[in-house]
Order: C-alpha cells, then structure tokens, then sequence
C-alpha cells in the first residue's frame, strides 16, 4: 500500500500511526449526547458524527453551537434498526417513497434499503441531512455512514459528491487497509469500488489506511480490546469506531447492546487508555485537520 499522501499535508511523516477516535450514533439518544460531551471533555475522543434524523439531533446541534471546537461530522442514515424506536427520511420524500417502509420510517435493514430506494431518492436525503445540520448551526467536519448502506455501490457516487460539493472529507477506507473486511464487502463490491477508489485518490480525497471498531456484543474485557486493536493500527490514517454512551433507562430500552454501548464509554473516558495510546506512539487527531487540509489543496 501506498503512503498515504496526507501524512505529509497534515505535518506527519509517513511512517507514522494516525488514529481518529471516531464516536458515532450520536442524536440516536440523549445518551449518546452525553457520552459525546463527556469524552470530548477528557480527549476520549477525536470526533464525531450525527444522526440528523434522530430525535435528540436538536440536542447534538445545540451542544456544538457551544462547543464549536467539536469535531462533527454527519452519519449519513437511511436506517432505523430498532424495534421499538424509529426515525425516518428529513427530506420530502412521501409515503411512496422508496426510503420509507409500510410504517413510513426508514427500512430497518440493508437489503430492503437497496431493494427499494433509489440512488435519486437517497442523492436528495443525504444532501438534506446535510444542510440541516449546517443550517443547525453544526461546522460539519465530514461525512460518514451509519451501517455502512449509503456506501454500497448504488449509492456510492451520492455519498462522495455530497461531501465534495461542500469539500468535506468522507470516510473511505482504501480497499488494502487495515480491517476493512469488517465492512462486509464481497469480492463483486471490491471489484465495483476499486476503480472509483483509485479515482478519488487522484483527485486528492482523503482515504483511511484502517478501519476498527470496538465490539458490541462484548461487554465485559474492553479495555483489553481497545488495547488489542490499537495496536493493530497501521502506518497512516486510521478511522477507529466506538458508540458510546451513558446508561440511561432511555438507552437500555431502545438497544439490545446497551452494555457494549456503556462499556465504550467507559473504556474511553479512562486515563489508562490515554496513556496507552501515548506509549505506543499513536497520534490521534480529528476529522477537522483533514478537512482544512483538503481544502487548501482543493
């Protein structure tokens, strides 16, 4: 694999470890918001991003508004997974629409995501989710994807022209990186992304040379985890998953995975990891360094 490029735009050598202490889920509750606010306090962690169709969006926007050194992105969503807590479309999209399912809320899953909605329908709710943040008020510093979905192959040229028309960086992990097999792509999804993956990076967008996530069926043992994989993290930029939270009656009556959720939280506000991190020489930064780069080179 190739060095990644902006080591260099961003003062680094190309031989070191990079590591971008992503949190994600947060709006998807008052909980989350919290755990964000908590981790950012103590250098937990190095950014974050927004579900701007959640209920507690309102609240994730406001705490940036006062915080406007916090390093959010928007986690583009076209999702609502749980059973008894839904969220659907902030765009115009009626009840034909082929984002919404027979209740009228996103589909809960992948398939019926591809199966059903169309890449106009989904161009049109990402740049809504989009401009609503911004117009919240949120200094949106990238975009990424909740489960993954926007960045399948039918979605994919929607997902990166949001984000280059406002020049913000995505998250795209390099196809040879680090942990990318976690994202469960099929040989046919390498083959379809490669070619696109090879012309962004011509064009100067920032790509990951890793991706990792802390486990959310494990609750118990995490902070061995955490260590376990950031010492896993390699050469270049890595986008490195947790999704915390506070516990919360909220919390435990949404997630299956609250446990997980709370033992992130908890693994990453603790000093031990810190001072990990620190002695294995691992830089971490945030997605707002990337985007400033990208833009004096765009």
């Amino acid at each position: 694999m190739n060095p990644n490029p902006y080591l260099k735009q961003l003062g680094y050598s190309h031989t070191d470890r990079l590591v971008i202490l992503h949190a994600d889920d947060i709006g998807m509750c008052q909980a989350s918001v919290q755990a964000f606010k908590d981790l950012w306090a103590v250098g937990g962690v190095t950014s974050g991003a927004v579900m701007v169709p959640c209920a507690w969006f309102p609240a994730a926007a406001k705490m940036c508004r006062e915080n406007p050194d916090m390093d959010m992105g928007v986690h583009a969503t076209l999702n609502a997974e749980w059973e008894g807590y839904r969220w659907g479309p902030v765009s115009d999209a009626g009840a034909g629409s082929g984002l919404r399912d027979e209740a009228g809320y996103f589909h809960q899953w992948h398939q019926a995501v591809y199966d059903n909605a169309s890449a106009e329908e989904v161009d049109v709710e990402v740049n809504a989710q989009i401009e609503r943040a911004l117009h919240a008020g949120v200094d949106v510093t990238h975009v990424d994807s909740h489960m993954g979905t926007i960045m399948n192959p039918k979605y994919i040229q929607s997902y990166v022209q949001a984000a280059a028309r406002r020049l913000l960086p995505n998250f795209l992990p390099r196809l040879d990186g680090v942990g990318v097999e976690m994202m469960g792509m099929s040989e046919e999804d390498k083959v379809a992304y490669a070619p696109i993956m090879e012309m962004l990076e011509r064009l100067g967008v920032p790509t990951m040379d890793g991706v990792l996530a802390m486990p959310l069926d494990q609750p118990s043992g995490q902070m061995e985890t955490a260590k376990k994989l950031l010492g896993r993290l390699p050469v270049g930029i890595t986008h490195f998953i947790l999704h915390p939270s506070i516990d919360t009656p909220e919390l435990r009556a949404i997630a299956p995975d609250w446990e997980s959720r709370v033992a992130n939280y908890k693994t990453f506000m603790s000093d031990e990891l810190k001072r990990f991190i620190e002695s294995e020489g691992i830089k971490p930064i945030g997605y707002r360094a990337i985007r400033d780069a990208m833009r004096k080179t765009g």
